[in-house]
């Protein structure tokens, strides 16, 4: 019997983009033998015409499946719907946006028929990316594979085939603040490295933000390393030692010396010193303490409102593929 390969899409508002993506993925697997193919769309709560469009698209490809998401829950978690719905014996995920190409899936299918669990791009380079983009995102990778024992994947997004015990780990992981980039190098298993040319998006506009790469960035760094909390009990443990060195220089000198207690300003910029630190690592302390907030309210990672035209209103444990 022939394997079944899902092609999992998540979208959100890509009205202007989906029908020209559907058009070239179409094209790709029509040419791909030997293969049954699913193509899963994970509709993350879009409020223009991209859920009609998916559904027109259904009527005329039986192919076509999709998850309508009860709102938006951002595209980590429409992943995780995506792999609770996904039928086949492997998946391969892909942006509807065409920057990563789809003509490199039958090179996917080709090295996970050789053994490989995880076969993900790496980009050579990111075209219409800015400089800062990059810049910062180079300065992160470096700083997680830095602060973590996991050999984190460097320059990779989301664009890679799993096989299906891949899929079955990471249904598994019911975290609420995900970094699945971070957890397909968790996994670990046989990973294949294939390199290409991230285009520029095919049509509209990113939907990632500076603001949304922060908050990415610091669900990375939070979810795979306590070292910030290592570096804050270091920093107030060498600033203590400073702050009793100088208190003693200070009394030495005014004892044996005469010398007054420095006035004011120096005063003001110690106390300022001080307290700035402390609130860094408060802060850093209470984004772990928020994380365990949300765990332990232990709510549904999402909620479907509908799956290929029925209706439903449940949860992953209640759904079987």
């Amino acid at each position: 019997m022939e394997k079944l390969i899902t092609v999992m899409v998540p979208a959100y508002n890509e009205e202007i983009v989906i029908k020209q993506f559907y058009s070239r993925i179409n094209e790709v697997i029509n040419g791909i033998r030997n293969y049954r193919f699913e193509l899963l769309f994970v509709n993350d709560g879009s409020t223009d015409q991209t859920l009609e469009i998916i559904k027109q698209l259904r009527e005329t490809d039986q192919r076509v499946s999709y998850v309508d998401l009860s709102r938006n829950f951002g595209k980590e978690v429409a992943m995780l719907a995506g792999f609770d719905y996904a039928k086949g014996d492997a998946v391969v995920i892909i942006d509807a946006d065409l920057q990563d190409p789809p003509e490199l899936i039958a090179e996917m299918i080709y090295y996970w028929e050789q053994g490989y669990d995880d076969v993900y791009a790496k980009r050579r380079d990111r075209q219409g990316e800015s400089w800062l983009k990059k810049a910062t995102s180079k300065a992160f990778y470096r700083l997680l594979k830095k602060t973590t024992t996991i050999p984190i994947q460097e320059d990779t997004g989301d664009f890679r085939l799993l096989d299906r015990r891949c899929i079955n780990a990471l249904r598994q992981i019911r975290e609420s603040q995900r970094y699945t980039k971070g957890l397909f190098s968790w996994l670990g298993f046989k990973k294949k490295e294939i390199l290409f040319t991230r285009d520029p998006r095919a049509a509209g506009e990113t939907k990632w933000n500076y603001k949304k790469l922060m908050n990415l960035a610091i669900e990375g760094i939070t979810s795979f390393t306590t070292y910030p909390l290592k570096l804050s009990s270091y920093l107030g443990f060498f600033i203590s030692i400073g702050a009793f060195i100088y208190m003693f220089v200070i009394i030495f000198k005014t004892i044996f010396f005469g010398e007054p207690v420095s006035g004011y300003p120096s005063l003001m910029s110690v106390i300022l010193f001080l307290g700035g630190i402390q609130l860094l690592s408060l802060g850093v302390i209470g984004e772990y303490l928020g994380r365990i907030f949300n765990e332990t309210k232990q709510r549904p990672v999402y909620l479907v409102q509908e799956y290929n035209g029925e209706k439903e209103f449940v949860i992953h444990e209640d759904h079987q593929s």
